[in-house]
């Protein structure tokens, strides 16, 4: 692909956060403690009610991870309708999993629109020959059924490049389209340098800012990152770029037991996808809600178990529908239920179904200590922020399970 002429990056005067909400004004956080969230060990009893410490009901529960529903509660979520989805694609069966409502057709239309315009026209990112794959990624509803309470097409857009740019990455640099472990962490390492700029003497900061159109997917975080920081604090993009590099060593620790022909341990498997995993996609549900969880309640140890059982739960789902298609490309690629045949000495079909067990007990884990945080520091951009999350966990499952482009089940059941 021709690279687009090489430009000094110029500072955009900010335009006002559309629709940001103050949901509170937070101070210092002091958390009530049930069932041990928070500890960075699992809670070992049910999410306690804040009032009367029984054990919170399933309703309870999924009005704090699902949010309000009902008469008057639409225009809470001004992108999903009210209905269920007849959508394509079998679910695993046993995975544990929600189903999403209908969103909104006519926005996943404009984002597929936008960022097919921005992708192909703008950056140059994937040459012509790879639109049928670009299309068949489903980026408009992927970002609209994961974000319902996005207030514009402009929020969904933010998640939209900063997606389609991570996924470009994840190729040209580590898989499909000419990726290779051999010197990934240099070409990565140069990538994230467009999300966490150079600060150098004057004489080298002209040949890196060329640097940042050099390739495609350094093209596309550069042009993402401009935009999402038109939208986010600073606090919020620091966040994003602390949670890139998490998802940058992920990488270099994968691409490095290909390099070896290793195939790890379970457990260190699970570390490594701790990383690589979603986790920089809900991280920015709040950005693209047009609020801010605070920066001091993010930080919270039990803010963060919660973001990171949600984040490798997801991540699971994803080695698990794309299990068929990593079996068909070259060599070996790992993923949990390929990882834990080789180290458990099981057959492929008992590995898939611990490779669920797994996921389940992640969601569970997920879910109650997501419930036992929201009665522990009943904040309301707390409860919302908590929301989104589970929205996109349910958005990225619905995504997974429907895309029979890319995916489709093995013959287990």
């Amino acid at each position: 692909m021709p690279p687009v002429g090489p430009r000094v990056p110029t500072v955009r005067p900010r335009s006002p956060r559309p629709d940001r909400v103050n949901d509170s004004a937070v101070g210092t956080v002091r958390f009530r403690r049930p069932g041990g969230a928070g500890t960075g060990a699992p809670g070992t009893r049910p999410p306690q009610s804040r009032r009367s410490g029984a054990p919170m009901s399933t309703e309870a529960l999924q009005r704090v991870l699902r949010g309000p529903t009902g008469l008057g509660t639409a225009s809470l979520y001004p992108g999903r309708r009210e209905t269920a989805p007849v959508s394509p694609g079998t679910p695993i069966p046993g995975l544990y999993h929600h189903p999403v409502t209908e969103c909104d057709p006519t926005r996943v239309a404009e984002v597929d629109r936008r960022i097919k315009t921005w992708a192909m026209d703008e950056i140059e990112l994937y040459p012509p020959e790879w639109e049928e794959e670009f299309d068949g990624f489903r980026v408009g509803e992927y970002m609209t059924v994961c974000h319902p309470d996005a207030p514009t097409v402009d929020h969904l857009m933010i998640a939209a490049r900063l997606m389609v740019a991570e996924n470009a990455v994840d190729d040209c640099y580590c898989e499909d389209h000419g990726g290779s472990p051999v010197g990934l962490g240099g070409r990565l390492l140069l990538a994230h340098t467009a999300l966490d700029p150079l600060h150098t003497v004057g004489e080298y900061q002209p040949p890196w800012a060329a640097s940042l159109h050099a390739d495609a997917p350094r093209r596309a975080y550069h042009s993402a990152m401009e935009h999402f920081l038109e939208a986010a604090t600073a606090s919020q993009a620091d966040r994003f770029r602390h949670d890139m590099a998490r998802l940058h060593l992920g990488y270099l620790a994968e691409g490095a037991w290909d390099h070896m022909d290793h195939v790890p341990e379970v457990w260190e498997y699970l570390a490594m996808r701790q990383f690589n995993n979603f986790r920089p996609c809900p991280t920015i549900t709040d950005s693209v809600g047009g609020y801010e969880l605070p920066a001091d309640l993010h930080a919270q140890p039990a803010v963060q178990r919660v973001i990171a059982l949600a984040s490798n739960a997801t991540t699971v789902v994803n080695d698990l529908y794309s299990y068929t298609k990593e079996l068909d490309s070259p060599g070996t690629h790992l993923n949990l239920p390929v990882v834990i045949a080789e180290r458990e000495g099981r057959t492929a079909r008992e590995a898939y179904l611990k490779a669920v067990e797994v996921h389940n007990e992640l969601m569970h884990a997920f879910e109650a200590e997501s419930a036992a945080l929201a009665a522990a520091c009943p904040v309301p951009v707390l409860a919302r922020f908590l929301r989104g999350v589970a929205a996109w966990v349910d958005g990225n499952h619905h995504w997974h399970q429907s895309n029979t482009y890319r995916y489709s089940l093995p013959d287990f059941w």
